[in-house]
C-alpha cells in the first residue's frame, strides 16, 4: 500500500471520528470489509460468520474510530488487530462447537433404582443414629470434617484446637462410629 493510500485512509478515519462522516466511512467500509472477511476465512471461520464478524469490526470503526491512532499503527493493523482480537472472543464464547454431543461424559446418569435409594436412606438414618452416640467435642469435629469439607488445619484454626488434638478425636471418632455401625448389622465403610 501507497504510503498516499494510508494518508488516505488516516484523512477517512479522522473524518469518521470528527464529524461522523458517512460517505468517509463508506469508502472504509469498501476498502477494508472484503480484506477483513478474506483475513477472517483464511483463518479457519466460515464465510457466515466471517462476514458478521467483519460486520462488527467495521462498527468498531463507526463508534470508535477516535481511538485510532496513526502515530502507532496504521488503521490496516488497528482495523485487523480488532479482527483477530474479536474471532478470539467468538471462539472462547463457542467452546459448544469443541463438546461432542456423543461423549459418555455428557450423557446424563441413569436414575438411581429404588433399592439403591431406599438402602442410600437406611445408611444415612444409621450414620445419624450413631452419630448421637458421640461426644459432642467428637461430633462437632466429624461434621466440620466431613460435611462442611474442612481439613483438619483449618478445624483446628477456627475450633483453636492443637492439630494433633482435632486428628486424635477425629480418629477415635471414627473408629467409634464403624463399632457403632458394624455393631448394627449394617455393612458400613467409613473411609
Amino acid at each position: 500500500m501507497s504510503n498516499e493510500m494510508k494518508e488516505r485512509l488516516v484523512r477517512l478515519a479522522e473524518s469518521v471520528a470528527e464529524r461522523r462522516d458517512q460517505a468517509a466511512f463508506a469508502e472504509l467500509f469498501d476498502y477494508f470489509a472484503p480484506r477483513i472477511k478474506s483475513y477472517l476465512q483464511r483463518l479457519g471461520m466460515e464465510p457466515g460468520q466471517a462476514e458478521e464478524l467483519t460486520q462488527e469490526v467495521m462498527i468498531v470503526l463507526w463508534h470508535k474510530a477516535g481511538l485510532f491512532d496513526p502515530a502507532k499503527s496504521s488503521l490496516a493493523t488497528w482495523l485487523f488487530r480488532i479482527a483477530r482480537n474479536r474471532r478470539i472472543d467468538a471462539f472462547r464464547r463457542d467452546k459448544s462447537a469443541l463438546l461432542d454431543p456423543d461423549d459418555p461424559a455428557l450423557q446424563p446418569s441413569q436414575p438411581e433404582s429404588a433399592d439403591d435409594i431406599v438402602e442410600a436412606e437406611e445408611r444415612d438414618e444409621r450414620v445419624r443414629k450413631a452419630m448421637l452416640d458421640l461426644p459432642e467435642e467428637q461430633a462437632v469435629l466429624v461434621r466440620q470434617a466431613f460435611f462442611l469439607g474442612r481439613s483438619h488445619s483449618q478445624i483446628a484454626e477456627d475450633t483453636g484446637l492443637p492439630l494433633g488434638t482435632v486428628k486424635s478425636r477425629i480418629r477415635l471418632a471414627f473408629a467409634r462410629l464403624r463399632r457403632t455401625l458394624e455393631g448394627d448389622g449394617g455393612e458400613m465403610t467409613l473411609h
